[in-house]
């Protein structure tokens, strides 16, 4: 998640996808519009279905998911899987379902044992908005989902820290579960870090699971996000983000993991005589 676009959300989910893949089948949710998202290009390559090959309104198999999918494969040579809509540009956009619930269904029919999720919504935004018309917003369902361990990302300039901290004080106030959630800053240049990036992270440190600084790689910014190669920082920054997201599940639920529930199987629609 993050509090506004141009954070870095994509180029952290393909990194911590990489690095989780190595502890189960692992599956990126691309939950962009198409025309705004980096993941699309992926499919299109491979000539995966994505999206558009999972009608909503019927059943769908394990087998029928996965080939939906495009595949990728991690700096560590582990493979996972993206799902995201790999139409061409001009086709009509699809309706993609709001609800986190939907796309933790979807999950568990695809089988996979890690999901990351590419959120899109805007996070203190959307909490705020919750709170004044009394829904339950975007946010806290993606909390409620099992085993759920929120990673939020910034940018590492004064701004993207200060969006951040709004966002932070956002989810205190509404009482999240603070203790299993990992901050990403993001370089957006070489060099140390900015003064009040590097306080921000001080102050963050103390109130979340983990802050992790991902450096800048120019890598990344030419080839996006399956560049082949990685700065040595870059990796030992994945590594880590890996290692603190894993930390934060086995502090909050134990180690091994507990069994994630099931959705309920939808019953067969039997037409009336």
């Amino acid at each position: 998640m993050a509090a506004s676009g141009g954070n870095g959300r994509s180029t952290t989910a393909s990194l911590l996808a990489s690095g989780l893949a190595s502890s189960g089948s692992t599956v990126v949710l691309d939950l962009s519009p198409r025309l705004s998202s980096p993941w699309p290009a992926r499919l299109a390559e491979q000539g995966a279905d994505g999206l558009a090959a999972l009608p909503p309104d019927q059943p769908l198999t394990r087998t029928a998911v996965q080939q939906a999918c495009a595949t990728a494969t991690g700096t560590n040579g582990s493979q996972w899987h993206v799902l995201s809509d790999g139409r061409e540009w001009h086709a009509q956009p699809l309706t993609l379902p709001g609800p986190p619930a939907a796309w933790y269904q979807l999950a568990a029919i695809g089988g996979w044992q890690v999901v990351v999720a590419d959120t899109v919504h805007p996070l203190g935004h959307d909490l705020l908005a919750a709170r004044c018309s009394g829904e339950p917003g975007l946010t806290r369902g993606w909390y409620g989902l099992p085993y759920a361990v929120p990673v939020v990302c910034a940018a590492a300039t004064a701004d993207g820290v200060q969006a951040l901290q709004q966002a932070v004080m956002a989810l205190h106030a509404e009482g999240m579960p603070l203790q299993r959630t990992v901050v990403v800053l993001v370089g957006t240049s070489d060099g140390r870090p900015p003064a009040p990036v590097r306080a921000g992270a001080t102050m963050l440190s103390a109130r979340t699971a983990a802050v992790v600084q991902l450096p800048y790689d120019p890598n990344v910014r030419a080839h996006g996000l399956m560049a082949a190669r990685l700065r040595t920082r870059t990796r030992q920054a994945a590594a880590y983000l890996t290692r603190a997201v894993l930390a934060a599940a086995h502090a909050a639920w134990g180690e091994p993991l507990p069994g994630a529930p099931q959705p309920a199987p939808l019953q067969p629609v039997v037409p009336a005589l």
